[in-house]
């Protein structure tokens, strides 16, 4: 049996939401994680935008698995109060679209690799008061290792679950973030297990950070998928390929490892769910 909860970021398909939900309702997927849709960002879509984007997923029978937020995705540096503005619109979106889960990241900083304790405590301080609004309203915040972000590492990653860790705040587990820090995904896996409530399709190489289909790179995605099917997950998978541009990757990506990529779409967003459903073949047994 085909495994029931894979999505997707569909904005690596196309811009406009029709041709996302046609791609999706092709491949069998009945779930997507909406980013960029009809060309702005989640985080920008008005009530009456987000009512019609709730139409069209009503019309094609797509559901929202989490609603992929830049939330946090932003430097500690710069001003708050108008960036939690933009988080409680995010919830309000969540709720109109029947999405539980709203992907969330814990903040760029300008201090190089190190963080201050200064600096985490801050980190701590305005997730947490995310993760307070969250329990208000029904939500379930996921943090998203990200390369450069306070999160990047899996022992931070840890530190953030062991302090805020809750039923309203858990873990995206993204394996290929974690190769483009350097990091063990296997080791990773081991120490945030308890705490991964989602995950992120996605595989990379150690050498240069380059995104590949899952199986062929670094990340260990098909022994990552075997350990959390063998310890009771059955969470979303979400396929974030990043296996060729797409609008608003420039403002997603800080690094240079997405410089250069070819033009993505229906067949780059094919490819990655084809490599998935051969590793599912392995891995998943009902």
């Amino acid at each position: 049996m085909k495994y029931p909860k894979i999505s997707g970021f569909s904005d690596e398909i196309a811009e406009q939401a029709d041709e996302q939900f046609r791609v999706l309702r092709q491949l069998g997927i009945s779930f997507f994680e909406p980013r960029g849709i009809d060309g702005k960002n989640i985080s920008a879509l008005t009530k009456e935008e987000v009512l019609g984007l709730k139409e069209k997923m009503d019309r094609y029978g797509i559901k929202a698995s989490s609603i992929g937020s830049p939330i946090g995705k932003v430097y500690l540096e710069d001003p708050f109060e108008g960036h939690f503005e933009v988080f409680q619109g995010v919830v309000r979106t969540a709720k109109l679209l029947g999405a539980e889960y709203i992907r969330l990241f814990s903040f760029y900083h300008r201090g190089g690799q190190d963080w201050s304790a200064k600096e985490r405590a801050l980190v701590l301080e305005r997730l947490g008061r995310m993760v307070d609004y969250a329990k208000g309203q029904g939500v379930v915040l996921l943090h998203e290792n990200e390369k450069g972000i306070y999160g990047d590492t899996a022992d931070r990653c840890l530190d953030l679950m062991r302090e805020l860790g809750c039923r309203h705040f858990r873990a995206v587990f993204d394996p290929a973030n974690f190769v483009q820090c350097g990091q063990d995904t296997k080791e990773a896996y081991r120490k945030l297990k308890g705490h991964v409530a989602y995950v992120h399709i996605k595989d990379a190489f150690l050498r240069d950070g380059r995104v590949v289909p899952a199986g062929a790179g670094d990340g260990n995605v098909e022994w990552l998928l075997q350990s959390l099917f063998a310890d009771g997950f059955r969470g979303f998978l979400s396929l974030e390929p990043h296996l060729g541009s797409f609008t608003g990757l420039a403002d997603l990506e800080l690094g240079d490892q997405m410089v250069g990529l070819p033009e993505g779409g229906e067949g780059t967003f094919t490819l990655a769910y084809r490599a998935l459903d051969e590793i599912l073949g392995r891995t998943w047994k009902e």
